[in-house]
Order: C-alpha cells, then structure tokens, then sequence
C-alpha cells in the first residue's frame, strides 16, 4: 500500500511540474506519420537514394517482486509472499527494407524478431544410443510483419497493398521504442489487442492539409482465439500456413494536426469473427452468431517545448459473446490444438497516459498510467475473474545520448482488487531505431 502510494504522489508531482515548465510554446509541427518505410519513401519526401535501410531494437531485464506462478490468481494467499523472478529478453528486433521503383512505385518489408527469435537444432546424443534428438534452444518468433508494393498518385492519395500493419490504437500506430517512454510498450493495449497489429490487405491513406486519413480492408479476427485474459491479442494470429480469410474486416484511422503541436487521432475496426477459420459450424445452435467485433479508438500525442504528453482511450465490443465462449471452451482440448479454450468478455477498455519532460536536451524524468480490463462479460455471464481489471503506475527516465538511442529505466506497480496481491517490478531497456540508408 505505501509503495502503490509513493508512485502515485510521484506520478501526480511530476506532471504537475512537467506542465508549469512546458509553457505555451509549442514546437511547429508534429511528424505526420511515425517514421516507418512508409514514410520514407512516400512520393513527397526527399530521397537521395532508392533504397532504404533501417529498423529498431530492444534490449532489456526486469526484475518482478511477485510470483509468476500461474495459479496466482487463483490462490493468491498461497503466493503473496512469494519471491521474486527476473527477465531478461529481446523483446523486438526489426530489420526493414525499402525501394523506390520510380513512377510513384515503391515497395516496403519489416522482417520482426520476436524475444530473440526461434532456436532449434537436430543433435545426435551420445549418452542415448547415438539417438537423433530435436531440441528448441530458445524460445521466440519470427514474422514478417510487412510486405508490400505501394503507387503514389499524389499526397493526398496513395494505395498500399500486401502485409501491412493495422493502426488502430495508439501503440500499432506509433510503436518503435523512441515513440513512447516506458522500457516496454504500454501495458493496456499491448494486452488487449493485436500488437504489432499486422495483416495481409488493402490500404488506401493520403494526407490534405492538417489531416491524414487511412482506411484498410483485410481479413477479420478469429474469435476461435479470442480469450479472457488478453482478449483479442493473439485473435490475428494463426497456426496454419494461411490466414484464414473467411470473413473480411474494416480499419480506419484519421489525425488532425491544426492545434500547434499536438495530433489528434481516432482509429477503429469492424467486422464478424466467427468462423472466421479453417474449422466452420453451421448447426442451428450457432446459426445467428456472427461475434461482430467493434474496437474504437481515441489517442493523442502532444509536444509543447520540452513537455511530452500522449495518451489513449480504447473501447472494444465483441458480439454474441456468451455464445461464443460456450463455443471456445467446447473446441478440440487435444495437445496439439492451437485453440485457448476460455471465456471471453463482451466488453474490454484500456486507458492510458504518459508526460515527460526534457532536460539537457538528453534526459527525460517519465510517468505514465495505465487502466485496463480484458474481460467484461455479458450479462448472461458470471464474472469470477476479477483479477482481469488492473491498474498500473510507473515512473522513469529515458536517456537519448543520441537521436537514435535510447536507454531506459523505471519503476513500476500494477494495482488489482482487493483480495489479489498487487505487483511491483523495476526494469531497465537499451533501445534504437534509425534509419542506416535513407
């Protein structure tokens, strides 16, 4: 309790502060669009070479002062005094590519290391009859969470097609580690959503003025993947060769750039996520389910001199789902079945906001808070997972010894209800992103 009250004072003293000194100066403009390849090789920008060059990376250790037994919530007397763990990870490790073909064509690629990468080797062991054995080194994923051919007409008007990244929300939005504070990507949406949010499609966006505007068409979310603890996180993902594409989906993102320093954004997605895989059920007792998901989003990102401020407000909606946890806890429990099995809530919500403020050009004293709630059922639905709803606090500071670097440290709290034991943690990151050939 005098942990969770301590952050909290020095959360409040700290913005307090940070907006006494940031004025009413405000820097002339704000970058339009997150320094991805997109931008790089958009038909407006400078380009002295055809090819780009670039990508980011993460480095970091976190010590946690709570038990990462997953029965924890279940039996939370059993481990509140429980000791701690430590964590050291990659958490991203990108490489990305781009070229402009001329006539308004260019072409983008991300190639994404997740948590190192996978490791896996065939080993002959000696001491087991000269057996061949398989063994995963280490754990982790590669993806290639971009790829895609792009025609310029003009800056209003351009049309992207292939693997592209989703932005809806504040982190798919702006999600390399030099666009937001904290030594991890903000808890809330990181949890509740598909992240980085990536998928094969159709996006046509352009920019006018003080506004940029993007619509995609791609494939739905699974609700097959869809569960309580982290909702529609992994319901983009799939197992197989493929993505199945049964159903289609909208997402949409606007900003508005006319208040001097500061973007206003508001993104969303729509679309049916039942039998939206390679398994499909057309027995009358499923027959009217659709699970329509609906996620709206309302985000910002400020700079007035040396003051930072963004924020975000996430709303998401999932359709029949009483019905469809009653399908997902009921789906092939084999060891090998891809499927997670749980109740899902019909209602989810993040919110979150951070401030830092510059000092010596170089170093940034953070806050941010996070409120979140990855399981909300239906009123059909019995609500015994309470640990679902969670608050976390943290406070830190960035050092930027260059604009391509930056090393990270902070002290974090996550808050539940009463009857759970709330979890501290410390962590410290080395990060990057630059772009080598631009």
């Amino acid at each position: 309790m005098k942990i969770r009250l301590l952050l909290a004072t020095l959360a409040l003293t700290v913005l307090q502060s940070s907006f006494q000194m940031a004025g009413a100066q405000s820097r002339d403009s704000v970058p339009a669009y997150p320094p991805d390849l997109g931008a790089s090789v958009r038909h407006d920008a400078p380009r002295p070479s055809r090819l780009t060059l670039g990508g980011y990376g993460e480095a970091t250790y976190q010590y946690n002062f709570f038990s990462d037994n997953f029965n924890r919530y279940k039996f939370p007397a059993k481990y509140a005094d429980a000791k701690g763990h430590g964590r050291a990870d990659l958490p991203h490790a990108v490489l990305m590519l781009g070229y402009d073909f001329g006539h308004g064509w260019s072409f983008g690629t991300e190639v994404e290391f997740e948590h190192g990468g996978v490791e896996a080797a065939v080993e002959m062991e000696a001491d087991e009859a000269g057996e061949f054995e398989k063994e995963v080194e280490r754990g982790g994923e590669v993806a290639l969470e971009q790829f895609w051919l792009q025609k310029t007409f003009s800056p209003k008007a351009n049309l992207r097609l292939g693997h592209i990244v989703v932005p809806v929300g504040a982190t798919n939005n702006a999600h390399l580690p030099n666009q937001f504070f904290g030594v991890f990507r903000p808890e809330g949406e990181n949890t509740l959503f598909p992240c980085t949010w990536h998928e094969t499609g159709i996006s046509f966006f352009g920019r006018a003025g003080q506004w940029r505007y993007e619509v995609q068409v791609i494939p739905a979310l699974n609700s097959n993947m869809f569960d309580k603890a982290s909702w529609a996180n992994n319901a983009s993902a799939s197992a197989y060769e493929f993505r199945s594409a049964n159903n289609l989906a909208l997402a949409a993102r606007i900003d508005n750039y006319s208040l001097p320093g500061l973007r206003l954004s508001l993104s969303g997605y729509v679309g049916n996520t039942f039998n939206n895989d390679i398994l499909t059920y057309n027995n009358s007792r499923y027959a009217d389910v659709k699970g329509t998901v609906f996620i709206g989003a309302f985000d910002f990102l400020g700079h007035w001199g040396d003051f930072t401020l963004r924020g975000n407000a996430d709303y998401g909606y999932l359709g029949d789902a009483s019905a469809i946890s009653t399908f997902n806890t009921g789906l092939d429990n084999s060891s090998n079945s891809p499927y997670l099995h749980t109740l899902v809530g019909q209602q989810v919500y993040a919110l979150g906001c951070e401030a830092g403020y510059t000092l010596c050009k170089k170093f940034t004293p953070f806050v941010r808070i996070d409120a979140y709630n990855s399981y909300i059922p239906a009123t059909t639905q019995a609500n015994s997972f309470l640990w679902t709803a969670r608050r976390c606090y943290a406070v830190g500071l960035n050092y930027q010894p260059l604009p391509e670097i930056v090393i990270k440290g902070e002290v974090g709290y996550r808050d539940f209800a009463q009857q759970y034991n709330d979890e501290p943690w410390v962590a410290v990151g080395i990060t990057w992103a630059a772009f080598f050939k631009k």
